[in-house]
This record gives C-alpha cells, sequence and structure tokens, in this order.
C-alpha cells in the first residue's frame, strides 16, 4: 500500500539498501507478530524507479522485439533464397572466372560486395521509412500521453538495424556453393546438375524457415487478435456511456475536517442541480484507471461465517457516497442503499458484493449479519474495527478488470469512513461531455484553486486502456501480414526455380503420355509438403517457446488450438496459391 521514495547514498548499491531494509522489516515482524502474519504475505523491497515505470511496457516489448527477430529471419531466408537461385544461374560466368584464375576468395568478396549494396540500400531505405513512421506513431500515441510528442527515432537502434544489415550480408555472400577451379566443366555446359541439385535443398531448407516463422507469427497474432476482440465484446456489468468520471483531488490546507467535508458535499449538491445532471455521487476510485486504488484488500471476519481452514476472510475495500449504484445504474437485489443517516457517530453500515453474500451465507438472507475488519494494517490508515451491519447485497461490480470476474467487495459511507476521496461520478441524460463546463464552472465559484482533473467517460476510459491491446493486435498483425507475404514469395521462387530445372523432365513426362494434371499435381504436392514441415516446426517450437516463457512471465496468453489450427490453414492455404504461380512454365 506504501510507496517512499528515496536517493541511494553516494556509494551505495540497490543491493545495499535491500539489504538494509529487510533487516529493518525484520525486526518490524518480530516487534509485531500479531500484524504481520507469514500466511498474508506481506513483504517489503527496493526498485529502482526506471524499472517500475517500464515494468509493464518491458513484456510487450520483448514481445514485439521476437516477432522484429522472426520478421528479420524471415526476410533473410528469402533473400537467401533469391541470391542462391541467382548464383546457381549465373554459374556458367562463376566456372568461366574461375577457370581463368579467380580465386575463392575473390569471387566470396565479389559476392559480398554486391551483397553489401544489396542490404545497405535496404537499411538507407529502412531509415527512410522509419523517420517519418516513428512521427506518425508519436502523433497517434499523442492522445493518450503528452510524452509521446517527444518521440523521436533512437539512433541507437539505427545503428543496431545497421549491423544486422551487414551481418545479412556476409551470410548471404557466403551461402552460394561456388564452382571448382578443378573441375569447371559442369558450369561451362550450363547444367551443373550436381550444384544445382545442392542448392535446391538449401532453397527448400530456407523456404521451410520462413514458413515457421511465419506461422509463430500468425499464432501470436491470432492470440492477440482473439484477445482484443474478446475485450472488446465483453461489456461491463455497469453503466458506461454517460457516466463522467472526474478527479477532485482533496484540498485541505487552511480548512477543518468538517469544512473538507462540507465543501464537497456542496459540490455534489450543486452539481446535482445542473440540466442535464441525472445523479452524482463519489467514490474510492474510478473503474479501470485508478488501478493502485482498485487493489486494496483488507481481511475480515463476518457473524455465524467460517473458513475451512480457520482463516479469516478477504475482501475489496471501498467508500461510497449515497447514489453510487444509481449513478452507475446498478439495481440493489436485497436491502436498501446509504443515506444521509448513515454518518460518523451512526450505527455503522456495510454494503456487499453478491459473490461475498454467497460466500458468507450461502442460501441464505445476508442482510442484517455484522462483519468487522481484522486485518493488522487497518490500525496504520486510520479504519475503525468497529462491527457493521449488512444493510444491501449489490451484484458484483467488477471496476478492476475489463472483462469482469467475481467482486468480493465490501463498501462503507464515505461520511463513516475517511471522507472525501476525490473521485466524483456524474451520469448525464444525453452528452456527458457537455456538462464538463458547467460542473467545472460550478466547482470554482465554490473554490477557485479546486483542481479538476481527466474529466471523460467510462467508456472513453475503458477505450484508453484497450488501447495498448488495440495497438499491439495492429502491429503484431501487420509483421504476421508481412510475414506472410514474404514465405509466399518464397515458396513460390522455391517452385520457380525447380520447375525450371525440371522443364525437361517434366517435357519428357509429358511426351510419354503424362497429362498437364498430373505435372500440377506433382508442383503442388512440392509446394503443400514444404508448408507441412514448416508448419510442423513451427507447431513443435511454438509450443515449447510458449511453455519456456509461461516459466518466467505469467500475464502470457498461451495460445490454444484455434490460434495454432487457423494459422497452420493460412499458411497451407497460401502454400496452394504459391505453388499456383509457377504451374503454368510446365503447361507452356
Amino acid at each position: 500500500m506504501t510507496e517512499v521514495f528515496a536517493r541511494l547514498a553516494p556509494g551505495a548499491s540497490v543491493d545495499n539498501a535491500r539489504a538494509e531494509l529487510r533487516s529493518v522489516y525484520g525486526a518490524m515482524v518480530a516487534a509485531h507478530p500479531e500484524v504481520y502474519k507469514p500466511e498474508e504475505h506481506f513483504k517489503i523491497d527496493v526498485t529502482r524507479m526506471h524499472e517500475q515505470i517500464n515494468s509493464r511496457a518491458n513484456t510487450i516489448l520483448w514481445i514485439l522485439f521476437a516477432a522484429a527477430a522472426l520478421l528479420f529471419v524471415i526476410a533473410s531466408s528469402n533473400v537467401a533464397n533469391l541470391v542462391l537461385a541467382r548464383t546457381v544461374r549465373r554459374e556458367p560466368e562463376l566456372a568461366i572466372r574461375s577457370a581463368l584464375g579467380a580465386s575463392t576468395a575473390v569471387l566470396r568478396r565479389s559476392l559480398l560486395a554486391e551483397s553489401l549494396v544489396l542490404c545497405g540500400s535496404g537499411a538507407v531505405a529502412a531509415v527512410g521509412l522509419a523517420i517519418p513512421m516513428v512521427a506518425v506513431l508519436g502523433r497517434y500515441a499523442s492522445r493518450f500521453s503528452v510524452r509521446a510528442n517527444d518521440l523521436t527515432l533512437d539512433f541507437s537502434m539505427v545503428w543496431f538495424g545497421i549491423g544486422l544489415a551487414l551481418i545479412a550480408a556476409v551470410f548471404l555472400a557466403f551461402i552460394p556453393r561456388l564452382p571448382s577451379a578443378n573441375a569447371p566443366q559442369g558450369g561451362l555446359t550450363g547444367r551443373g546438375t550436381r550444384v544445382a541439385g545442392g542448392s535446391s535443398r538449401r532453397l527448400r531448407i530456407f523456404a521451410v524457415t520462413q514458413i515457421a516463422a511465419s506461422f509463430l507469427l500468425l499464432a501470436g497474432a491470432c492470440v492477440l487478435m482473439k484477445t482484443l476482440f474478446v475485450l472488446e465484446q465483453t461489456r461491463p456489468p455497469f453503466d458506461s456511456a454517460n457516466v463522467l468520471a472526474l478527479n477532485l483531488p482533496l484540498m485541505s490546507y487552511g480548512r477543518s475536517p468538517q469544512q473538507v467535508d462540507e465543501f464537497y458535499r456542496e459540490v455534489q449538491r450543486r452539481i446535482s442541480a445542473l440540466p442535464g445532471v441525472e445523479h452524482v455521487s463519489s467514490g474510492f476510485s474510478a473503474p479501470w484507471r485508478d488501478d493502485r486504488g482498485l487493489n486494496i484488500s483488507f481481511q475480515f471476519a463476518a457473524q455465524g461465517a467460517r473458513r475451512a481452514d480457520g482463516q479469516d476472510f478477504r475482501g475489496k475495500f471501498r467508500v461510497i457516497s449515497p447514489g453510487f449504484f444509481d449513478t452507475f445504474g446498478v439495481p440493489i437485489q436485497e436491502g436498501r442503499d446509504f443515506n444521509a443517516s448513515d454518518k460518523d457517530g451512526s450505527e455503522r453500515v456495510v454494503i456487499i458484493s453478491q459473490s461475498i453474500a454467497k460466500m458468507l451465507y450461502p442460501g441464505q438472507d445476508a442482510v442484517n449479519h455484522t462483519l468487522w475488519w481484522t486485518d493488522g494494517v487497518i490500525k496504520f490508515v486510520g479504519i475503525s474495527a468497529e462491527p457493521r451491519r449488512i444493510i444491501a447485497v449489490v451484484p458484483d461490480f467488477d471496476d478492476e478488470n475489463i472483462i469482469p470476474s467475481p467482486a468480493m467487495t465490501i463498501y462503507e459511507p464515505t461520511e463513516q469512513e475517511q471522507g472525501w476521496n476525490g473521485r466524483l461520478f456524474v451520469r448525464a441524460h444525453q452528452d456527458a461531455y457537455a456538462l464538463v463546463p458547467a460542473i467545472s464552472q460550478t466547482i470554482h465559484e465554490l473554490s477557485a484553486d479546486q483542481p479538476v482533473e481527466k474529466a471523460s467517460t467510462l467508456g472513453d476510459v475503458r477505450a484508453e486502456v484497450l488501447t495498448p491491446d488495440r495497438l499491439n493486435a495492429i502491429v503484431f498483425g501487420g509483421f504476421a501480414a508481412v510475414a506472410l507475404l514474404i514465405s509466399v514469395v518464397g515458396v513460390a521462387g522455391v517452385l520457380a526455380f525447380s520447375v525450371s530445372w525440371r522443364t525437361r523432365e517434366f517435357g519428357i513426362r509429358m511426351a510419354l503420355g503424362a497429362l498437364p494434371r498430373s505435372i500440377l499435381t506433382i508442383v503442388l504436392v512440392e509446394g503443400v509438403t514444404m508448408a507441412s514441415i514448416g508448419v510442423g516446426a513451427g507447431v513443435v517450437v511454438g509450443f515449447a517457446l510458449s511453455r519456456t516463457i509461461a516459466k518466467y512471465v505469467t500475464d502470457i496468453h498461451q495460445p490454444g488450438p484455434l490460434a495454432f489450427v487457423g494459422s497452420a490453414v493460412v499458411i497451407l492455404g497460401a502454400a496452394v496459391i504459391a505453388s499456383a504461380v509457377p504451374l503454368r512454365a510446365p503447361q507452356e
């Protein structure tokens, strides 16, 4: 619950600070064993601010880096195919140069120079494309973060890309098998069957590699697309379209607690009188947006309820004002809502969610039973341990997850616990944003220095939360589409090379009575076979990678059978299309 910011002393390391704080924590545990129970898993740790800020982005950045690496492998394999096929066709030229005295080193340097020109041109073109694309990405992301305005192309990544281009150039230069000066006859005849056969095998290996990598990218894209689709189609258990969420930070300087409470009560009263306002209430935190406040929970006990293991129950902690559930369009299933009589000094009351009611009193009426907080932490945060009577049960109101899950939540009235929470919710009859100027003016008439922040409908808050998933799906889907296109070109190129070298064979077959259909089948089977081997390799590697990554990253969605089957169907369909490209050659 608590974060402390500190600067390391000169010469101190994070490990030193961590060891010191753990020593202090050990003394705290020894001094207060009744509070810091082992089963509650309290801990204290030290993290660099840089790591904490970037922790959420690290996982997806590594995934996108892996996708870029797969795309690099696919592109390199495709270019290797093209270079290898071109080198085989240049075999007579290379054989003549070798016969005239050119050494293997000279021929390799010649191929390396050609590869450097090819890869260097690609790197320059990539940088030229990256600069405007980063600007476009920055303009898109600036809608959600002002820091995106400073987004620029990182030249360390440019140099990294140039390094990869150089590595690819060297790789491409040493892929072809050069003719020997001692046996140039095969090259001089223009056939070189032995060399062509070895090259054809390597062409197929590269094509299979492309297909396997493309399959992995497609499977990953399917997982992201499916996740995004489920998130987009899931409806929240409350109204989010016409409910406006505003942050009103607590301004207590120069005011007594009573004055603060009265100020924010008056804010709600005046806003509720504005034309177009249907309901006004306050709450502990804004759904989906205040993630740090949404995960606060405490242990509690309840009258007549016991757990099988003898431990106390645990529930989410929320403080809300009367009318909160009306604002969100959530009906009260049993009992009554909070009202003006539920204030400090009166009987303490709570409202519980349906899941807690079923857990505590299955098949019974939970209203009028009592519960009380038992967590040792509450005495440090000013929450009372007095018994509270349950006055109502409401449907599960999951304000933390886009896909709703059972909500183990206990609600307390603002007048009885901690007063103002800084979150105001306004339900409008129609356009909620049209009310923002009037709401701000009303608040500033009461206090000119009161900030009014982050005014947005919950529908837009939800859309903002989904933006990273949407952007990741688009980027990853783009990678997968490019990979599939390159793989199709690679398979078509391999088959075209095979058909060109087997033209004489196909001609003899047709002269002996073979039907064109049988020739087409041979080429088609060859393409589908390569695709099937690539898909098989992709499935094996995909399963191995998913299980390995799951050991270290818990929030990765594992690809299901649908992702693998769908990706395999797309790859095989693309292979059939690619096989159709060179099929006209035998017919002609």
